[in-house]
């Protein structure tokens, strides 16, 4: 039989005075070695010796020890252990750190992300950085593209943006890619060099298997993709109420109610058209109020809908009274028949032509 080995990965730590959950450690005939820069448990070498002896029996009747669970005695604390492979043991690199990347530990450690890390992954994770210097102008993620990097700024200035729409900036310490990363690998946003800017990178693989074993990472993930999303559905919401005005021609009025109805949007379309001023309410979507050359509610928006020429623009926002008025009309209704009155219209114009 060959020397004998058992690699041990803490599954659930209780108080332990001396170790976390995730760390391991390994046995051997001749050694036991503990996590690094971790204190020897006494009680733990105790116990673990004679787990030795009994795994060594386990392998000579039976081929290979049986898998199970372990728990030390305990002190003021306990944990749990099991054994693992060496695959998995070897799996993320080891802790130990060059002078290079201790400088940039340095430079990272009061990021949100890097504290996020248990004591014991932060080495690793650092091990799994790769620097790269960004020139102004440059993009580091373009929309459309695949993305299977996340980002640290490690200084300088990059800008999120959708388009021509800038969402947000972010600087030394904040990451980026990780809307890309929990999608498809597609990136939904570029993130832009405003200036020079150094970035710390990590593969998707590497963090994934990181952050497997971090719950954490994963919290802090959770919070990160939630508060960016809700960051950029809000700018995209005053962009789309900011940009609301045009002409008639390029959309509709039909078109135009659509819209404030699929997005709920609430406060006042103000329209120029051949007979003069429109205005319409909605209130969530709904149409609560209308006016037009005289006309008022439903025979308003029937002529609203007829117009093919002038020009919209919308401002969000109602009266507390507009906020407690009733609707004019079910939406759908209301628009199927100004709708299929303009079509008649229209057939009975061309028929006298």
């Amino acid at each position: 039989m060959g020397s004998f080995k058992a690699i041990f990965r803490i599954i659930e730590d209780s108080n332990c005075p001396l170790y976390n959950r995730d760390e391991s450690f390994v046995l051997t005939e001749k050694a036991l070695t503990f996590p690094r820069d971790r204190e020897s448990c006494l009680i733990l070498v105790r116990e673990m010796t004679q787990l030795l002896f009994q795994l060594m029996d386990e392998e000579s009747a039976e081929g290979g020890a049986q898998s199970r669970i372990y728990t030390c005695s305990g002190c003021t604390g306990l944990i749990k252990f099991a054994r693992i492979e060496d695959e998995e043991h070897d799996s993320l690199p080891e802790t130990s750190l060059d002078a290079a990347q201790k400088l940039l530990l340095s430079k990272i450690s009061a990021s949100s992300l890097v504290k996020a890390f248990p004591a014991e992954q932060v080495g690793k994770f650092i091990h799994c950085l790769t620097v790269q210097v960004v020139p102004a102008g440059s993009y580091i993620i373009k929309k459309g593209a695949i993305n299977e990097h996340l980002f640290i700024i490690l200084s300088g200035e990059v800008s999120v943006e959708d388009e021509n729409l800038k969402i947000t900036s972010l600087r030394e310490g904040e990451v980026c890619g990780e809307m890309s990363y929990f999608g498809n690998k597609i990136a939904r946003s570029s993130v832009r060099a405003t200036r020079p800017v150094r970035v710390a990178s990590i593969s998707g693989d590497d963090f994934g298997r990181l952050m497997a074993a971090a719950a954490p990472v994963q919290l802090y993930m959770a919070r990160l993709l939630a508060e960016r999303l809700a960051m950029a559905n809000t700018v995209r919401t005053r962009e789309f109420d900011a940009c609301m005005h045009g002409r008639i021609k390029e959309m509709a009025p039909a078109e135009l109610f659509q819209i404030f109805h699929m997005h709920q949007k609430t406060g006042s379309l103000v329209l120029e058209l051949s007979m003069g001023t429109a205005r319409v309410s909605f209130r969530e979507g709904c149409i609560i109020n209308a006016t037009y050359a005289g006309m008022r509610n439903q025979d308003a928006i029937f002529s609203i809908l007829a117009e093919k020429e002038g020009v919209y623009s919308f401002t969000v926002g109602l009266t507390p009274q507009e906020m407690k008025a009733a609707e004019i009309g079910d939406f759908m209704m209301l628009l199927m028949e100004g709708v299929k009155r303009v079509d008649e219209e229209n057939e009975a114009e061309g028929s006298h032509s």
